[in-house]
Formats: structure tokens, sequence, C-alpha cells
């Protein structure tokens, strides 16, 4: 008979809350809750019907009734979190974006290895029912030869300067809180780029309020992105290719339709499949696999977690936007150039 595997909380904000939420309406097993405040993992637990409420991150991986820890601080403290519950001797599914850089991904992705524990991105997106079948429909050479893609993600947020999106101490800015999902989307569909250029716009509080890229992918496909925090736009996204186009309803990257169109205009195929909640139990389903067999996900295989921090990284060095107390993304040794692949 299977274990039934235990999830702990590491932290309590909003997206904690609304992954925890997916995670009971599909039946999953929370047994913990850590903060660093036992009144905020108290009432956390609570609310949510959690037994074991912890005034620590320490005391919540150590919790044995505890199988899988996920890591829902904000960016710059996600590989010291991620790294204790590994060390902890539990599975780790790391909000996006996974670590602030380069190097704190590779140091997470090798510790899970050392420890022979699973270490999932939790980019929620990509385990989505209509994203899985946008890849069955490329697999199947229904769009021909990739072409490009091209995605937004643009938002309207607190323009308040002690908000986190707007603190560079805490990784705030649009790049990777909003910019992450149309990059990664990218790199999962044509790989990771040869070449980057970016243009960005600044906030007064330092971090970028608006980032765009032009990223070419092997083959000569391209790829557009456009993000920002203070202009809400239609969050749309398509898939081009040689014989037909994938058109995603906005908002692509949460649970929605789309429609594949060839190069005449025919609607070839629509998908629209309802979602029970906000639909972040998909990665939650896809961890617990992991576990159970001893894999890597297809997904979001963690090395491609590091590969997208690496791209994050060269983008940031282009911009030249630097978070408080890190090293310039240049003195890492393994990212050499702001352009990856060349």
């Amino acid at each position: 008979m299977e274990k039934t595997l235990g999830w702990g909380i590491l932290a309590t904000g909003w997206i904690a809350e609304l992954f925890t939420q997916d995670l009971i309406l599909s039946g999953r097993k929370v047994v913990a809750v850590g903060s660093r405040s036992k009144e905020k993992a108290t009432d956390f637990a609570q609310r949510f019907g959690i037994a074991n409420a912890h005034g620590s991150y320490q005391d919540l991986v150590a919790n044995p009734e505890v199988d899988i820890i996920y890591v829902a601080t904000p960016h710059p403290h996600h590989a010291e979190a991620a790294l204790m519950a590994l060390d902890a001797g539990k599975h780790v599914l790391v909000e996006k974006p996974f670590t602030l850089n380069a190097a704190e991904a590779r140091r997470i992705v090798e510790r899970a290895r050392e420890k022979n524990l699973v270490v999932l991105e939790a980019m929620w997106t990509r385990f989505l029912p209509h994203m899985r079948r946008i890849h069955e429909i490329i697999e199947a050479g229904t769009l021909g030869e990739l072409r490009a893609v091209s995605a937004e993600h643009r938002q309207f947020l607190p323009s308040d300067p002690g908000h986190r999106l707007n603190a560079p101490e805490l990784g705030g800015g649009a790049l990777l809180d909003l910019g992450i999902y149309p990059i990664s989307f990218a790199i999962d569909v044509l790989g990771p780029p040869v070449s980057i250029d970016t243009a960005a716009r600044f906030q007064a509080t330092g971090v970028d309020a608006e980032i765009e890229t032009l990223m070419k992918h092997a083959g000569g496909a391209i790829s557009t992105t456009a993000s920002a925090l203070d202009s809400a736009g239609p969050n749309a996204a398509t898939v081009y290719g040689s014989k037909a186009r994938i058109e995603i309803a906005p908002v692509w990257y949460t649970p929605t339709s789309f429609k594949v169109v060839d190069q005449q205009g025919t609607v070839i195929e629509t998908f629209d499949e309802p979602v029970e909640g906000r639909g972040m139990q998909y990665q939650a389903l896809e961890m617990e696999r992991l576990v159970a067999l001893g894999e890597t996900s297809s997904l979001m295989p963690p090395q491609e977690s590091v590969t997208i921090m690496e791209v994050l990284d060269s983008i940031r060095a282009e911009i030249g936007l630097l978070y408080p107390g890190e090293q310039p993304a240049g003195s890492d040794a393994r990212l050499t150039s702001a352009k990856p692949g060349v």
C-alpha cells in the first residue's frame, strides 16, 4: 500500500495560502506549517485545519510527519530554506523563481542529487492540462517547424515603495515575479536561447518595472516576451509554426483554453478543459508522483530551472540589475556572457 505523503508549508504568505487551498481541495495531506512567527503559523494552521504549527522553519523541517516541504518565502530566502529542508531529508517544491540567481540554483540541485531527494520548481503553469496538451500537439508535428513564441505578463500591482514587489532587497521587480513566466515558457517550447537582447524600464526604488526580451533559439526560432508590474495587459501568448499556430486565450499562464489555427485560418483543434480550484494542485500531483517513483520531472527538470536562472542572470547583467548583497553575474565563471549558449 502506497504511503500518503505529508506536506509541510514553509512560510505563510499569499502564495502559500493559494497553494494550500488547492492541496486540500485535491485531497493532499497537509500536516504542518512553519513560520518565523509562532502566531502566524498558528493562525495559518487554524484557517486551513492543519494539525502542526511551528514557530520556526527548523522545527518544520524536523517534523517526522513531513515528507515534502513547499518553500514559499520571498525570493532571496528560497535557497537557504530549500537547502535546510534537503539537509533534513525532505523532498522540496520551491516556489518560482527557483532562486535569486543561478549559483544558488546549482547548489540546490547538487544538494538534492547528493541526498537522493526530489527537488522541483513550482512553476505551476508547466503542469496545467492545457500546457500538457500543447506539448502533445507540438511533439506530434501539427505545427510543423517551430518558428516563434510570443508571450506577455503585464499586471497593475501595488506601487507602495515598501511592498515586496518594489523592494530590491527582496528580489522585487517585473523580471523575477512576472517575466519568469513567459521566459520559462519560451525556453520550454524552443529550448535555451543562444542570444538575448533586452530592454528595461526602472522604478524609483531601483527595481525593474518593465522588461522585454528578444531571444534567438537553436534552429533560428525567435521568442519575444514582455512583462510589467505597473501596466495591465491582455496577457496573451502564441506559438507559431510553419504549418499552424497555437493561440492561447488570456490569461495564458493560468488554466485556460486555446485553439490551433492553420495557415489558412481554419481552426483545427480547440481545447477547453475545466480545472477545479486555481490549478496549483497539478504541480503537487507531479511532485508526489516523482517522490513515489524516484524520478526526475520531464515537465520541469531541475537542470532546466538552473538554465532559466542563468538566462535571468544574463538579462540582469545586460540591464545592470543587481540585488543587494549579491555578486555581479559576471563573477560566476560558469556564466561568462550575457548571451547564453554562445
